[in-house]
């Protein structure tokens, strides 16, 4: 047998496949490892891929990945900052996808570059996620200046993915000046968007009453621009009715500190009537906020508030992760259930344990 033939007649020199290969012509070849220059070289260049790839390393939960990607992110911070961050919610059926598609083609009409990153709610059971935010959007998935992400929320709080914040970082590296997250509206994934975005929309449904009582009252008082969605065809004139009534209800809100008036638009996603004039009160938002100082205000005040954030995540998970906890956990949680000792106490217990353990 020559020596450079297998048993089964396969080459065995370096840089061919193992002989389980389907296609015995088909050379293995071994990538190398992305460092940190490959990524923060091809992001600034705006490449989508390496976006992506990044992306894809700041929600990845290994260590590595972990280590790598806070060093993406630091090396990135100073590109980023130069864009306006657009938090859009609403309820089930008000048509967010639609909308957002119907309003990235106008923006990028505009002359500007956008990035979606929409987050997908997770299955409690499955930890699935339908991720279908590309498939809805479509027409906006093919432009050369749109990138959209859509990304599993996970078990962090109100459906808002972990890594949110990050990302948003290297859109603006990448030189996209618009950035949307859509979140999936389900409680209180709006107050963790609304603390990382300027400017937070509400879409809403044509016909108020109940349907303003049946939103929180907190949402609506982030809300920075509400509209009423779908006003087409039969709906068109209880879409202007709705309209009057939300605003009517807008100046039972005490005045924001950005001294901005909520305002109350229609539109239609599926025509394009109205998207103009959305676009329009951002861009009035912006020179408002920016003039009296609140936009850059509020920027500071969101970075603070995302690192006391992330000192909690850590911390809980060094109090969970400590090994004296993790052996007596399950044995106070029996006892707490029982009713032999009060909630309070155990933690404090848990907490003194973690307290002394050097």
């Amino acid at each position: 047998m020559p020596d450079d033939q297998s048993p089964t007649g396969r080459h065995t020199q370096k840089g061919v496949v193992s002989p389980g290969s389907l296609n015995p012509n088909l050379r293995r070849i071994r990538k190398k490892p992305w460092r940190l220059e490959d990524y923060t070289s091809g992001i600034q260049k705006g490449d989508r891929v390496t976006l992506a790839k990044a992306i894809t390393l700041i929600e990845s939960t290994r260590r590595e990945h972990q280590a790598l990607a806070q060093q993406i992110i630091e090396a990135c911070l100073p590109m980023s900052g130069q864009s306006v961050r657009i938090g859009i919610t609403g309820t089930p059926g008000v048509g967010k996808s639609t909308f957002i598609e119907a309003f990235g083609l106008h923006v990028l009409k505009e002359g500007r570059k956008l990035a979606v990153l929409a987050v997908d709610p997770t299955s409690q059971v499955t930890q699935g996620s339908i991720l279908g935010d590309k498939t809805r959007m479509e027409q906006l998935a093919h432009q050369e200046n749109a990138f959209i992400r859509p990304s599993p929320a996970g078990e962090s709080l109100g459906g808002v993915a972990r890594k949110t914040r990050e990302a948003i970082i290297l859109c603006e590296a990448a030189g996209y000046d618009t950035i949307l997250i859509e979140t999936v509206g389900v409680g209180q994934s709006e107050t963790a968007v609304h603390s990382m975005t300027d400017f937070f929309l509400l879409l809403l449904l044509p016909g108020a009453g109940d349907e303003l009582q049946g939103i929180k009252r907190g949402i609506v008082e982030m809300a920075d621009l509400a509209v009423v969605n779908k006003a087409d065809g039969e709906r068109l004139p209880l879409a202007k009715q709705a309209k009057q009534e939300y605003r009517n209800a807008m100046h039972l809100f005490p005045p924001k500190e950005s001294e901005w008036v909520t305002r109350v638009e229609i539109c239609s996603a599926t025509t394009g009537m109205g998207i103009p004039e959305v676009w329009k009160d951002i861009q009035a938002y912006q020179e408002q906020t920016r003039t009296n100082g609140y936009f850059e205000h509020n920027r500071r005040a969101q970075a603070r508030y995302w690192l006391h954030e992330t000192i909690n995540r850590e911390l809980r998970q060094l109090f969970f992760n400590h090994e004296t906890v993790r052996s007596q956990l399950e044995e106070v949680e029996r006892q707490v259930m029982n009713g032999q000792q009060s909630s309070f106490h155990a933690a404090e217990a848990l907490l003194q344990a973690f307290r002394e353990q050097k």
